[in-house]
């Protein structure tokens, strides 16, 4: 398994990952938007035959941005999205590429917190992001979902 950087290139991969697991889709403008804004902090995980199998795409925030939890000039990275096929799964691949992300976010664009949502009932993933990686819930997003599900919104304080 190969773990690097997400190229422009990749867009189609990581669409059609997202397509196949997630309720939330983007259109290719998104994508393309957050990989030339922020070309560090998005990372892909491959096969051997370097097909896409995970992505992780996220992207930077301030005060000013959709997190109303953040200090005055305080910088922090949000992950958008993040995704792994059903049959790589718990095989690490989503904490790596958490890992990655957030620590280019620190060391690249100095944040200071990541920040992210998930689906209330997402158990699997709440279970990530909470008990492998330390991030804590900041608040529940009431009808955050196109849906109607709520949403946890979850953060990690970056080391210094």
């Amino acid at each position: 398994m190969n773990i690097r950087l997400a190229r422009i290139e990749d867009l189609t991969g990581m669409q059609a990952t997202n397509l196949i697991n997630l309720p939330e889709n983007y259109n290719l403008k998104f994508w393309m938007y957050h990989l030339l804004t922020w070309p560090q902090i998005s990372f892909v995980a491959e096969d051997a035959k370097g097909r896409i199998v995970g992505y992780v795409l996220a992207k930077m925030d301030g005060k000013d941005d959709m997190d109303d939890t953040a200090e005055p000039n305080e910088t922090h990275g949000h992950v958008n999205s993040i995704s792994v096929l059903r049959t790589y799964r718990r095989l690490g691949i989503a904490r790596r590429l958490m890992l990655l992300s957030q620590e280019a976010m620190s060391t690249v664009y100095k944040a200071t917190f990541v920040s992210l949502h998930v689906r209330k009932s997402n158990k699997a993933a709440i279970g990530l992001y909470r008990d492998t990686l330390g991030f804590e819930v900041a608040k529940v997003e009431k009808k955050y979902y196109g849906d109607g599900e709520d949403a946890l919104s979850m953060r990690l304080k970056l080391d210094d």
